[in-house]
């Protein structure tokens, strides 16, 4: 049998495998929507690609979660980043709705295939070398700080490269040479293409793991819906589980509110949609760059704040202040309220980023490896369910504070569920059922 890595290797191909998946999804952000309504598409076709993204990846969540606890990490790993290969291509070069269609709900499977199994393989050749209670925090946050770096350099490079290639005559030359076919705001997903398959090369050379116990398809297909059912058991039977994902929730509501809520206030302070556009974009990548900071200090949070328990409290709390400070300045105007309301984003980004690895890093303690990918989904779901629940109440809620005070009420009920300290940190995992073992 071959030797576990050893944890400090393990981080630094976490580390890449994080930078390798997130990186084309951050190239994607900018000219996405810009892309899809050169491409002739309305405002309302394009709401629908997102939709076909978010269900896609909402419905596979679970599933795709109990199949990396079967199968492995990094087969589910290669598959995400072979889904999200095909949905770059069509999205860069598709030019029927039902194809960009098609490229959307793909990156929806790709999102859900890619939720936990990256973290998952950490921990699992951590605690494989250097048994149960080994150190998960500091590698859980450079994992988290990695994935915010990445997103934050790909924004910026996705919204420049079409930019760049519309200098100097080079947009009617690449049309002409493509018939069409590919536009500068084309560039940014095809790149992503180049790079997601360096990610799945990697996935497939640099994380190994144990061998699995053979498994055919009808093993696959028993042991998924046991494996599925046991962990969203899990948040009813352990109060530490459930706070976890109560938090998940809230944390999911606030991002929704403060995401759809932010291009109108941006357009607003600017007084134009384009350089509101362009604001938004500065404070996305702002955004991600704070969530990356947050993570780095979230092992140092918790060793002040004296328990991960407690750094979760501190964390939500500091986002929950954020959205607060944005309510507050809702109906203001003038520099120092915009400067108040950019401090209050960034806020968010920074609470949120140095609670999650506390958070996770209390989750992989109570689970086991059989049930840690599924886990993780459940989370996922929770915030993806939040965020879809809370962005159809904040689209009824009247303008000014009271849709951003409904995302701070959310982080801040998050934040109070760590006041009472539950079960301690290190403790026995909590097993799944026979049924959700035995069959996987």
């Amino acid at each position: 049998m071959t030797e576990p890595l050893d944890p400090r290797t393990a981080g630094r191909r976490y580390v890449t495998a994080c930078v390798l998946y997130w990186f084309p999804v951050g190239l994607a952000v900018s000219p996405l929507i810009l892309l899809f309504t050169e491409r002739g598409m309305s405002l309302a076709t394009v709401a629908a690609f997102f939709v076909a993204h978010s269900v896609t990846a909402a419905v596979l969540e679970l599933p795709t979660g109990g199949l990396s606890d079967v199968l492995g990490r990094r087969a589910v790993l290669a598959a995400a980043g072979l889904l999200n290969l095909a949905a770059f291509v069509l999205q860069g070069l598709g030019t029927a709705a039902w194809v960009l269609a098609l490229g959307m709900a793909l990156m929806g499977a790709g999102r859900a295939l890619s939720s936990g199994p990256a973290e998952a393989w950490y921990v699992d050749t951590v605690q494989a070398h250097s048994g149960p209670d080994a150190e998960l925090r500091t590698g859980l946050a450079r994992g988290g700080t990695a994935v915010s770096a990445a997103l934050a350099a790909g924004t910026l490079l996705g919204g420049a490269l079409p930019w760049l290639l519309a200098q100097g005559g080079s947009a009617a030359g690449l049309s002409r040479a493509t018939s069409g076919l590919v536009l500068p705001l084309s560039a940014p997903p095809l790149l992503g293409a180049v790079v997601v398959t360096g990610f799945v090369l990697y996935v497939l050379s640099a994380l190994p793991e144990p061998p699995r116990p053979p498994s055919t398809l009808s093993s696959v297909l028993h042991g998924i819906p046991a494996t599925i059912a046991e962990g969203v058991r899990l948040g009813g039977r352990d109060p530490l589980i459930r706070r976890v994902l109560l938090s998940a929730a809230a944390a999911g509501g606030a991002l929704a509110a403060l995401e759809l809520l932010t291009p109108g206030r941006a357009a607003s302070f600017t007084g134009a949609p384009e350089s509101g556009a362009m604001l938004f974009a500065v404070l996305a990548c702002a955004g991600f760059l704070c969530s990356g900071l947050g993570n780095h200090l979230a092992p140092l949070t918790a060793r002040l704040a004296g328990s991960g328990e407690r750094a979760v409290l501190a964390g939500l709390g500091a986002a929950a202040s954020g959205l607060f400070l944005l309510g507050a300045t809702a109906v203001a105007a003038g520099p120092l309220a915009l400067g108040l309301a950019v401090l209050g984003y960034g806020l968010v980004y920074l609470g949120l980023g140095a609670a999650g690895p506390s958070q996770n890093d209390l989750l992989h303690r109570r689970v086991p490896s059989a049930g840690r990918a599924t886990a993780l989904s459940v989370q996922s779901l929770a915030l993806q369910l939040a965020g879809a629940l809370t962005g159809l109440l904040v689209g009824v809620l009247p303008s000014g504070p009271l849709p951003w005070l409904t995302g701070g009420a959310m982080l801040l009920a998050g934040a109070l569920l760590w006041i009472r300290r539950g079960a301690p940190e290190v403790a026995k995992p909590t097993h799944l059922g026979a049924e959700g073992i035995e069959r996987v």
